[in-house]
Order: structure tokens, then sequence, then C-alpha cells
């Protein structure tokens, strides 16, 4: 999935015809397909781990909703960034992590029970601490919708994995026929929405890249460097550690640009450091989960 989103970044940016096709308009109604195939693979255990392992969860939540604004909006102010990339930043810094860091996990050979009760337990949280996270962080910059982001969140992720879950509880037979093309699906609906996005920007990106990129990649390495730290200061096993730093580190960059184009559609760039984020953290999390692997917890060790 790297090098696939990559390839369609790098079509998008230099030949926009690739994603012009593409309405803006379909980006909530591709998100809502990733987040409905995400509920269909969430089972009751998922949510038990939240009783069983209170304090991991706990301090997942609080890393992921304290590291990444803080630094998107840390980052935005040092490289003075205009508004509208200065949102874009700050909308990934306040979204939840997405479902691409539970993969990286398992292939970093990390806590993946931890990492999908993680993602689970912040989206849950996203419709509340996003919308106002993000207004706290940008109130003195541009009007903030609370309310429009709140029932965005409500309408594009939480209704379509609850819906998923529930297909998923009552009609196990469904969900288990459609494992096999869910995956398919979810890059599909990523890649359309990278092509949209960049295609439709390419010329605005073209002139500000370099710098809004430099940007997305320290946020994204800088995440995952403070999260596997905060792993190191409470003393955690090494696969929680992982677990820890990929859950920090990459986001739901798709929602993110949904957010961008229904409650700051005034600004056409805030959309622009989710697609880049949605390219990159692809490509970091592919390289750390190599390096990570090589890493192992000192039980296993002996």
């Amino acid at each position: 999935m790297a090098f696939l989103a990559l390839g369609v970044g790098a079509a998008a940016l230099f030949f926009p015809a690739f994603g012009l096709w593409i309405n803006p308009g379909w980006i909530n109604y591709l998100l809502m397909a990733v987040m409905f195939g995400m509920g269909l693979t969430l089972k009751p255990k998922d949510f038990i781990l939240v009783f069983k392992r209170p304090g991991d969860i706990l301090l997942g939540t609080a890393a992921q909703f304290v590291i990444m604004p803080l630094l998107a909006f840390f980052l935005g102010k040092l490289f003075r960034l205009d508004t509208a990339l200065l949102t874009g930043v700050v909308l990934v810094g306040t979204c939840p992590g997405g479902t691409a860091s539970n993969v990286i996990t398992y292939l970093s050979k990390g806590d993946v029970a931890l990492s999908v009760g993680m993602t689970s337990v912040n989206t849950l949280l996203a419709p509340v601490l996003t919308p106002f996270i993000t207004y706290l962080l940008l109130k003195a910059s541009v009007s903030v919708d609370v309310a429009a982001m709140f029932f965005s969140i409500i309408k594009v992720v939480i209704v379509p994995i609850a819906l998923g879950f529930a297909i998923n509880k009552f009609f196990s037979g469904f969900s288990a026929k459609a494992a096999g093309f869910l995956p398919l699906v979810s890059v599909l609906a990523i890649m359309l929405i990278l092509a949209c996005i960049i295609s439709h920007n390419a010329e605005s990106i073209l002139h500000c890249g370099a710098l809004i990129f430099l940007v997305v990649v320290l946020h994204n390495l800088l995440g995952c460097l403070l999260g596997y730290l905060l792993g190191c200061a409470f003393k955690l096993p090494v696969s929680k550690k992982k677990t820890l730093s990929l859950e920090v580190g990459m986001q739901n960059s798709g929602l993110a640009t949904s957010l961008a184009n229904t409650a700051f559609s005034a600004l056409p760039m805030a959309a622009v450091p989710g697609a880049l984020f949605s390219v990159w953290h692809n490509i970091s999390g592919a390289i750390l989960a190599g390096f990570f692997r090589k890493l192992k917890d000192e039980e296993e060790s002996d």
C-alpha cells in the first residue's frame, strides 16, 4: 500500500487530470465505506480490553489527543503555515488513529489487541474530543464550527462503524465472506480520496509542497518517537512501546480530509495535509515495521 499511495499521489500531483474526475463530494462516502469495513472487523472483545487493561487504554488515549494536536500546532506556528494549511495540520493532529496502525502493529510484532482497543476507543471519543481540541487550538485563527464537526464525525465515522459492528455481531457469516475483499475496498477508497484531494489542489501543492511535506513528515515521525519515549517513561514492555508509538504517530488522515471538506470548505488547502499524511504514514509505517520487528521483549529474547 505504501508504494500504491506514493504512485497515486505522484500521478495526481504531476498529472492532475488523473483525479479531477473524482468529485470532492464523494470523499465522505468513500470514508464511510472504509469505516464500515472497520466496523465489520470489530468484536465485543475489542472493547472488553478497556476494562481488562484500563491503564494502557487511558495512556494511549491521553497520548493520542495530547501529543499529536500540540505537535501539529507547534509545527504549524514554527514553519509559519498559512491559515488553511495550519487548519489542515491541526485536523490531522486532532483525529484519532486509523486502521493502518493496527496493520503496522501486527507487522511490527507489537501488541495488536491493545492497538485495536486504542483505535476503537479513540475513534468513539473523536466526535467530542476532535472538535473540542480543534476549537481550542484554532479559535484565534479561524472560525471553528464545533457542532458541524461533531455531526460530521457521527455520520461519517460512528454510524458506519456501528452498522458494521452490528452486522458482524448478528450476521457473522456475511462478515466472514466479506473479509476476503474488504481490504481491497478500503485501499481503493483511500486511493480515490488521495487522488481527488491532490489532483484538485495540485498547483497549490507544487507551490508550497516542500514546506507542507516537511511538516507532515516531522509530525508523523515526532509523534512515533514521542509515543515510544512515553512507553519508555512508563517502563512498558517493548511490544507495548511499539504499539504506543504507532498509535500516536499514525492518524486517521482520511477523516481529516473529510472534515476539511465539510467544516472548512472555505479553505480548500486545508484538505492537503491529510492527503499528504495518508501517503507518507504508509511509507514510514512500512519502514518502522521492518525496524520494530527486530526489537524483542526481554522475556522473548531470553
